[in-house]
């Protein structure tokens, strides 16, 4: 799930029909290696996930696997109003629910397996395990559902139908309904290579039948090319892109339709469809504006999409003028907004994905001292308060206070919770020392000393997830040491590294991965 403020963004790299009842087998049917836990009336497996594939397998069952974080807003979001829905429950007795906690034992291998990294990610696989479809964990709880009923009742895997459809062959209806809402953001490249996205979904959406499917999926495109790495976009007209913006912002239900790409890309959007003052950017803005001010009270959306909807009102007002002042009206509006959300709002769940999505409008919106305010008070109610530690750091960064910030990002690795996430959270507080004091070599030297320690008392600590934050980490610390400023420093911590590497099996993937993070040739 993509956060869509600046800030938020920040803090996430740092680290995101129901038919016929069936009744579920009990627990003490499943496999004795498969631990059920029951939660809201789902009986989800937890731990053995090759007995919970077997049992799927020996009860020609799907099997609808969620991988998450305990700390994690959107995860929280789909537990606050997606698996607590009565639909959902229900449906569930369809597919074998499994759940993978990043935290939890071997859970980063798994990840390696079925390639999943960003949280949440939610997929459906055939009975058989063959995955079927990657599921959009944004969109609303009804458009969600409906989504999941056609990935259980799919004749073919979206693979095979995105094959199919790029050679020009006949889809149905329903097929190409589940390509438009295939997972795109979570997709770690499984169907198609990054830099060929943009073109893909272009592609289908000439091919597809004319309507919403096709709006979606040109939309898609259009955010696949708005978030490509330079050179990897291909060309965009930006009249055809502003035109396809125009269309569905200007229409309420095709805005409401597609509200999660709106929401979450406003700016990207944008930028992509117009240039900067010119009359095409002023119509979008408006059209943008309108449709956002339309969503923050539409109360069929949840309070956290509403907020997303705020939230893009203030990253367009910023648009063309970064740190320009924003109207006293949008400003008050901010305030008010955040205000009813906060106390609107007691499900432990739903808070934890609302007040990150409220601290981060207000402060983008400038209203720093508002959004630490609000980011305090909810460490007392927090299940992970360490998560917002990290949003007061961005704050206190963005007032140029950098003790505060190292502050913060240390009591947030103190307070983080579970091998994975004190790993995310340690490399978070490292490279908050080496951006805002690199000449502390003696603290920088200790905090990695203390990650290092951890990491060799971690199993399967180099997959996944884990690999990608380590590996950043590695860039830094070797961007630090350019010129060999800290090569003493650097060479002890390779000599701790290669004390976790050597233990690890020479044939074992990890061991190369380890091997290279902090390897003298990266300089």
């Amino acid at each position: 799930m993509k956060i869509h403020s600046a800030t938020a963004a920040l803090v996430a790299t740092l680290m995101c029909a129901a038919g016929t009842v069936l009744a579920l087998p009990a627990a003490s049917q499943k496999p004795a290696t498969a631990a059920a836990a029951t939660t809201e009336g789902i009986n989800w497996y937890e731990g053995d996930v090759d007995a919970a594939f077997a049992y799927a397998k020996a009860n020609n069952k799907p099997l609808f696997l969620y991988w998450g974080a305990t700390w994690c807003p959107p995860c929280n979001q789909v537990k606050a109003t997606i698996f607590n829905r009565q639909g959902f429950i229900e449906r569930s007795r369809f597919f074998v629910p499994v759940h993978i906690d990043g935290d939890s034992a071997g859970a980063q291998k798994l990840g390696e397996r079925f390639k999943v990294r960003g949280y949440p990610t939610m997929i459906l696989f055939k009975p058989d395990g063959t995955e079927i479809t990657r599921l959009p964990g944004e969109v609303d709880a009804e458009r969600y559902l409906q989504t999941l009923t056609l990935g259980i009742s799919a004749n073919r895997p979206v693979r095979q139908t995105l094959q199919a459809a790029l050679a020009g062959g006949k889809l149905t209806a329903d097929e190409w309904r589940l390509l438009a809402y295939y997972s795109w953001d979570t997709d770690e490249q499984q169907l198609v290579g990054r830099k060929d996205l943009p073109a893909t979904l272009k592609r289908l959406a000439a091919a597809s039948p004319a309507g919403d499917i096709a709006n979606r999926l040109a939309l898609s495109a259009l955010v696949a090319a708005g978030t490509a790495k330079p050179g990897e976009s291909g060309v965009v007209d930006k009249t055809v892109a502003a035109a396809q913006l125009n269309k569905t912002l200007s229409d309420v239900r095709s805005a409401r339709e597609n509200m999660d790409i709106l929401t979450n890309y406003p700016v990207e959007l944008v930028q992509l469809a117009s240039d900067p003052k010119s009359a095409s950017r002023t119509k979008l803005l408006a059209a943008s504006n309108l449709a956002m001010q339309r969503l923050s009270v539409d109360a069929t959306l949840s309070k956290t999409d509403r907020l997303s909807a705020l939230a893009a009102q203030v990253s367009l007002a910023r648009i063309d003028n970064p740190d320009g002042a924003l109207s006293p009206a949008l400003i008050k509006e901010v305030r008010q907004k955040v205000a009813q959300a906060d106390s609107a709002t007691t499900d432990a769940f739903e808070r934890q994905s609302v007040i990150n999505t409220a601290a981060h409008a207000l402060s983008d919106a400038g209203l720093l001292d508002d959004s630490d305010s609000l980011l305090k008070a909810e460490l007392k109610r927090s299940h992970a308060p360490y998560y917002f530690m990290l949003s007061l750091a961005s704050n206190a960064k963005k007032r140029g206070d950098k003790g505060a910030a190292i502050n913060w990002y240390e009591q947030a690795y103190q307070a983080a919770q579970g091998p994975a996430t004190r790993l995310q959270w340690g490399v978070a507080y490292l490279s908050g020392l080496l951006e805002l004091a690199p000449q502390d070599e003696t603290r920088i030297e200790k905090v990695a000393h203390g990650v290092f320690q951890e990491l060799g008392g971690t199993q399967n600590a180099f997959y996944e997830r884990n690999r990608s934050v380590l590996e950043r980490l590695g860039q830094k610390l070797t961007a630090w040491n350019s010129g060999g400023s800290h090569e003493a420093a650097l060479g002890r911590l390779r000599g701790q590294l290669d004390g976790v590497c050597v233990k690890l099996p020479t044939a074992d993937a990890q061991r190369a991965t380890c091997q290279g993070l902090l390897s003298p040739t990266r300089a």
